[in-house]
């Protein structure tokens, strides 16, 4: 057995045990700005902003906020690092906790079928920071600790060309995209290896390669160290905001 059939067959496994479970049902709309500004023909910075709350707009859940620089490799490959804080609400307290997590990551784009699909594949490495708060003897909400974990992301993400419109450089597109979550070493975040899975099957507007609109249905599954896994089926609109300032220094 080679090792793409292994790493198929592990990840698999590992699905069906997380369903075997029992699993608590919701929904959730999940918003999401990411800002990639490509500023010399090497260096660039990302900036992103989400907001998720639940499915009437009622209750925020979490809001999360993310800065990077970016170094191009090359046409295919970008290396990226930055920082990340992330405020979770935590309904027995109602209140929010704070996270703070510094990233690294690298991004390999290729494109296939006369260049008009795309699939992505980008590895995550993140180090969190995850306060523990708590309700003290004087009924304060007070950070009780604060938790470090490693995790690793693997996404692999797929564009796939529908019809264009108006002009050539607007195009429609499908999305297929799923990625997994590890825990790495021992934590008191979450002690299981495997974290959480996130699908997104939707559509997409390329607008002159400058920004692109999607919408798609999320299915979001989290396995909590303690308690029920939990699977949200999330509404997802995303707004990806591409500025490439080497072409106006020309």
């Amino acid at each position: 057995m080679n090792l793409k059939f292994r790493i198929i067959f592990g990840l698999t496994f590992m699905l069906s045990t997380a369903f075997a479970q029992q699993t608590i049902q919701g929904q959730a709309v999940w918003v999401v700005y990411t800002g990639q500004y490509k500023l010399t023909n090497k260096f660039g910075a990302h900036l992103e902003v989400q907001w998720r709350g639940d499915a009437n707009f009622e209750q925020n859940r979490q809001n999360l906020f993310r800065i990077g620089g970016m170094y191009y490799l090359n046409n295919q490959i970008t290396l990226s690092a930055g920082y990340g804080l992330i405020k979770t609400f935590k309904p027995s307290l109602t209140d929010f906790f704070a996270e703070n997590r510094a990233w690294e990551q690298i991004q390999y784009n290729y494109k296939w079928s006369d260049n008009k699909n795309i699939m992505t594949q980008r590895f995550r490495l993140e180090q969190r920071f995850v306060d523990n708060i708590i309700l003290n003897s004087d009924d304060e909400i007070v950070v009780e600790a604060t938790n470090y974990q490693n995790r690793l992301r693997y996404l692999n993400r797929n564009l796939f060309h529908l019809f264009k419109f108006n002009t050539d450089r607007n195009k429609a597109y499908a999305i297929l995209q799923d990625e997994f979550f590890f825990n790495i070493g021992s934590n008191k975040v979450n002690a299981n290896f495997f974290d959480q899975n996130r699908l997104l099957i939707g559509f997409g507007i390329n607008y002159e390669d400058t920004i692109r609109l999607e919408v798609g249905y999320l299915n979001h599954l989290v396995t909590p160290e303690i308690g029920n896994n939990i699977m949200n089926h999330n509404v997802s609109m995303s707004i990806t905001h591409n500025l490439d300032y080497t072409n106006s220094k020309k």
